[in-house]
């Protein structure tokens, strides 16, 4: 058997479409907030008198929270000014339902835990969760991926903006259950990732107890490769990105394997950090990030990094261990560094390199890297900076990393350890009764595939058609419209093919509402107008119209039959030399410049017949 190149599990994260886990507030998202309650959180000990290692950095950013309240889904739970209510039974009852999905193993007794969280995305500095279940399994292309576990938790506050050492949250999204599902590291490839990931959301959806929509269901990715580290990259929202950001850390983590390599065939030893003000260096240099520090009352440092050069941005630009570098560094709240790979760059010419390297006592062939900020911020910067540089010499580190929209990450922060978890003290244990359980299973759900038998049975649609409709749980708008309209075929359709192919064109289609959908149909049985308008309506419907309004907006209220006959007469008598020579040939070329004309406002069938006979009357 051939050496794995990937291992990889998946956690998903899923909003449950019921009241906040804790209280009785409602669940949904505003566009304002109001209020701002001041936080400043710190990490506790563990039971075992330990501080979890990503609380701690995450602490010594030494970032204020303020919060905003939200009328309707914020109370004094989500502030932290009032213990936790009892948990909410709609949401305990579909984590226990999905953990029978998987076949699970439930547990008999709920504990809920606190999981130590210092980024200002929970009031309490601790997010609340409790384990449902393990040892379940999920079949996928065939194989069987382990399911390492089942959790339900709070989700966090949303940021809403962060300037310089303050951040601001808002409350509406804290406390909204989540289920987490976690899996083994199973997964091989980019595409069974994806793969995997498909399956879960879409039994998710099946329990027709979640929520829709972007931001309400995310992956976090744990990666590793031969050689490498385990890699968390956290909160990823397009599914479709999934491969990209895979095959990116791959890719990271083999060139720092490959800088490894390259530092201990050069005998490379860790260097020691020695902050040293170089400031006078740089006196007259014309960089703008060196004036506007030196002008606000900021320095210049720098360190020595002998041994490191080259891989800090060489190899033709695949050794890149000065953005890794850069991205630790910013984490002290700098914008970034400079190091003597890059340079001469960014408004600082070869006299300043030479100058620095005399200065520093430095071969051509030796490292260095500065930071220009207020003194204590770039010597802290310089300081994880330089601490970066030397852990390439032993290993991939274990960190949490952010996705970024272009499929690559940045550092986040430490790997969490064991030491972020102890017993919740104000939520009391609760029993998983057999009786409970025996409900949960008298009332399960259809999985996906039986819907798909349904689907094809009922309506006479195609097995790919119903697959892809109950993949993107679309299958309760399929049967409402043609159960309102009659028309299974041309819903099918339009819920698979034409939503495809917007979505292609970069329009949001969940963003339109199932109800002007119907609507729309509706519309089309009465005859307003006909089917050819459905991509053009829903493409004006994905810009915020509803379907009464994409219909005025459009100009495509359907016409009578002689207002159609006079139009496409009109058409024939200008093409008449045409018409006269081609005969009844002529009415497939003169489709197009007809339904161009009537622009959605007549069937297509009925527009051919009416030309049909336009050109017979002609041609005789």
């Amino acid at each position: 058997m051939s050496e794995r190149k990937l291992v990889c599990g998946i956690e998903i994260h899923q909003q449950l479409d019921t009241k906040k886990l804790f209280c009785s507030c409602e669940s949904g998202l505003r566009d304002e907030g109001y209020g701002a309650y001041y936080r400043r959180l710190r990490p506790t000990n563990s039971e075992m008198g330990e501080v979890d290692r990503a609380a701690l950095a995450q602490f010594q950013r030494e970032i204020d929270y303020r919060y905003q309240c939200c009328e309707g889904c914020t109370c004094l739970v989500e502030l932290d000014e009032e213990p936790p209510h009892p948990v909410n039974e709609d949401a305990m009852n579909t984590v226990l339902t999905f953990s029978k999905m998987l076949g699970a193993s439930i547990v008999d007794e709920v504990q809920f835990m606190r999981k130590i969280v210092v980024d200002g995305s929970n009031t309490s500095g601790f997010q609340r969760t409790s384990l449902i279940a393990t040892d379940g399994s999920l079949e996928v292309n065939g194989k069987n991926i382990g399911i390492l576990s089942v959790c339900l938790e709070e989700d966090a506050a949303r940021k809403i903006e962060s300037d310089g050492n303050e951040t601001m949250y808002r409350l509406d999204r804290l406390g909204i259950p989540l289920i987490e599902v976690a899996t083994a590291p199973d997964m091989e490839t980019p595409e069974e990732v994806m793969e995997v990931a498909l399956r879960l959301g879409t039994l998710l959806r099946a329990t027709k107890k979640v929520k829709r929509g972007i931001g309400t269901i995310r992956e976090d990715l744990n990666i590793s490769i031969p050689g490498g580290s385990r890699v968390e990259i956290k909160g990823v929202q397009e599914l479709r990105m999934l491969p990209d950001f895979i095959r990116n850390e791959m890719d990271r983590q083999r060139m720092l394997l490959d800088i490894k390599d390259i530092l201990n065939g050069r005998g490379t030893r860790p260097a020691e950090f020695e902050p040293i003000d170089v400031t006078e260096v740089f006196s007259e240099c014309g960089s703008k990030v060196i004036r506007g520090a030196l002008e606000n009352k900021g320095k210049v440092i720098a360190a020595r990094l002998p041994g490191f050069a080259g891989v800090m941005n060489g190899g033709g630009g695949n050794l890149r261990l000065g953005s890794e570098m850069a991205q630790y560094a910013r984490t002290k709240g700098v914008k970034g560094i400079f190091h003597s790979d890059e340079l001469p760059n960014y408004g600082i010419g070869n006299e300043f390199v030479d100058s620095l390297r005399s200065y520093l006592c430095l071969s051509e062939h030796e490292a260095f890297v500065i930071c220009a900020d207020r003194e204590k911020k770039a010597t802290d910067a310089l300081r994880v900076a330089v601490e970066r540089a030397n852990i390439a010499l032993e290993c991939v580190p274990e960190e949490t990393r952010d996705p970024l929209p272009d499929g690559t990450t940045k550092y986040s922060r430490p790997l969490p350890g064991a030491a972020r978890m102890y017993p919740e003290t104000d939520v009391p244990p609760m029993i998983i009764t057999a009786d409970r359980i025996r409900t949960i299973e008298e009332n399960m759900p259809e999985f996906p595939e039986e819907i798909e038998k349904r689907l094809v049975s009922r309506y006479s649609i195609n097995t790919q058609q119903a697959g892809q409709i109950v993949r993107q749980s679309r299958d309760e708008l399929f049967v409402k419209i043609s159960e309102a309209s009659g028309m299974p075929a041309i819903a099918a359709a339009v819920l698979t093919n034409t939503y495809t192919e917007l979505e292609h064109e970069g329009l949001n289609m969940g963003s339109v509402d199932d109800g002007h959908v119907l609507r729309m149909f509706d519309l089309l049985k009465a005859g307003r107008f006909s089917k050819e308008a459905l991509p053009s309506l829903l493409r004006e419907m994905a810009k915020g119209s509803d379907a009464d309004g994409a219909i005025r907006a459009l100009g495509i209220e359907a016409v009578d039959s002689d207002e159609a006959s006079r139009v496409i007469a009109a058409i024939v008598k200008e093409r008449e030399d045409f018409v006269k020579s081609k005969g009844q040939d002529a009415i497939g070329p003169l489709m197009g410049p007809v339904m161009g004309a009537l622009r959605g406002k007549i069937d297509g069938k009925q527009a051919n017949e009416i030309l049909a006979r336009e050109i017979k009357k002609l041609t005789g």
